[in-house]
């Protein structure tokens, strides 16, 4: 994940709040939120025009959930204070490994 924003400092406060967000959905196959489950690619925020975008996978191309979860991921984020614009894309490329998981996931998963 790059965590590139459109613009400078100023977007902090939106970009943890969209984090926060992320962190509150789970995968339904796996007990870990997307974003430390490492499904989140990108996440691009411009506070003052209220626009997010965001590069997200799911574990496997065949997961159940692969033609509806963008849009759980999409309604989660656009429902906060601030955010009038919201992009998900969903992409295969690369694939998602465990590798792409964070400590506390590998932790909560009982990896470490």
């Amino acid at each position: 994940m790059s965590g590139e924003s459109f613009g400078g400092d100023s977007d902090l406060a939106l970009k943890e709040r969209v984090v926060d967000a992320l962190r509150s959905l789970y995968d339904p196959e796996i007990p870990v939120n997307i974003y430390d489950l490492g499904l989140i690619y990108d996440l691009k925020v411009n506070e003052d025009e209220g626009r997010v975008e965001i590069q997200m996978t799911l574990t496997a191309p065949a997961c159940p959930v692969a033609e509806t979860f963008p849009s759980v991921v999409e309604e989660e984020v656009f429902s906060l204070a601030g955010v009038r614009d919201v992009k998900v894309e969903l992409v295969w490329d690369p694939p998602w490994s465990k590798a792409r998981m964070t400590e506390a996931a590998r932790l909560e998963l009982g990896m470490l």
